[in-house]
């Protein structure tokens, strides 16, 4: 059963391309160790909440974005190995984001899909 991660990313506006480009690359890494799809979006209509929501969880700054993203893993066994192997590859390219966003301010978790169209 395919295996999903989701991103909230708060994004310095002036560095969307640069962002673009960081995406590019990780996922060229990330379909290396098993991800069979990615979605990297731009906030165009992400309106502030009286409660919740997206701007509010990432306590977005007014020179920033909200970025959502996913990625699909084959199932999360292939998640579980590829993620690390991964991040070692990150590393080893000295490919990070830091400095790009705030990762502290970061939202992910992994999810199994119940129903998809």
């Amino acid at each position: 059963m395919k295996y999903v991660q989701g991103f909230l990313i708060p994004v310095p506006t002036a560095k969307k391309e640069a962002y673009r480009d960081l995406a590019e690359k990780a996922g060229e890494i990330f379909r290396k160790h098993g991800v069979i799809s990615i979605v990297e979006t731009w906030g165009t209509d992400v309106p502030e909440g009286e409660v919740t929501s997206f701007p509010m969880a990432v306590k977005l700054k007014p020179d920033e974005t909200v970025v959502f993203s996913w990625m699909v893993w084959r199932s999360r066994e292939v998640f579980e190995a590829g993620h690390m192997a991964a991040m070692q590859d990150f590393e080893e390219a000295g490919i990070t984001g830091m400095g790009l966003f705030d990762g502290k301010r970061m939202i992910f978790g992994g999810f199994e899909p119940i129903y998809e169209l």
